[in-house]
């Protein structure tokens, strides 16, 4: 897991290096596959369920899921939000994060730190013996504090030998629900957050998904591992 997490981290890394106006979707998604497959991994998204890229990269108001496309470039004051897995000897590694294509709005950057924020004010909580919508609460009480809303169709999950495992990991409900917490769990926490009304609308190709009000959204996401102390980031190249 931890060497999965590691080559997961390092293509987001490098997709958001990628992310800059001029360049297409599909060219950062083709970058990502060449480097996991560089390292002996293979990109967990591809042919998941159907789905054609290797990452999913949504910008501005598609929140999840955006399926790489030549036809998508990015322009100035984007924000891309970058979804990568990567299944090395047995095991997937999952993380998200929302990057800045050049210079955008003070807004878009508010709503882009405070999805950040509320992935880590949720892990306070990722500890053995809590239960899981601890962490939901935690985030949803921060982004709604700071007056956006966090998506409750789509929620975070178990990964490990597969993708998406048991336990589900929601960003919103109240505390002291769900499965408690135990040493060797490993979830992806990933807050999706958008800056105006919480309901999303997927489209006609069965996986891109957007804000039905046209209001930008961002995603943070890392596969994490619960101890007997503080929970441990598996998706981090550092």
């Amino acid at each position: 897991m931890r060497k999965a997490g590691r080559i997961t981290a390092a293509a987001r890394k490098l997709a958001g290096e990628l992310v800059v106006p001029g360049v297409t979707t599909l060219e950062i998604d083709t970058a990502v596959r060449k480097f996991i497959e560089s390292q002996g991994g293979k990109p967990s998204f591809l042919g998941y369920g159907g789905f054609t890229g290797s990452a999913c990269i949504s910008v501005n108001d598609v929140v999840i899921h955006g399926i790489p496309s030549k036809k998508v470039v990015l322009k100035e004051g984007d924000i891309v939000s970058v979804d990568v897995g990567a299944y090395v000897d047995g095991f997937h590694g999952d993380c998200a994060a929302t990057y800045v294509c050049g210079e955008t709005s003070d807004e878009a950057k508010r709503l882009i730190e405070v999805t950040e924020q509320s992935f880590w004010e949720g892990i306070k909580f990722a500890r053995a013996g809590q239960r899981v919508s601890d962490i939901s609460h935690a985030v949803q009480k921060y982004v709604e504090s700071h007056g956006y809303s966090v998506v409750r169709d789509f929620v975070g999950h178990g990964v490990g030998a597969k993708l998406h495992e048991a336990p589900e990991v929601p960003n919103y409900g109240p505390a002291g629900h769900g499965a408690r917490l135990q040493p060797g769990m490993t979830i992806a926490v990933e807050p999706m957050v958008c800056a105006g009304d919480w309901h999303v609308n997927v489209l006609k190709d069965g996986w891109t998904t957007v804000t039905v009000d046209g209001s930008l959204a961002a995603h943070y996401e890392n596969t994490i591992l619960i101890t007997d102390g503080e929970p441990e980031i598996l998706t981090t190249c550092d």
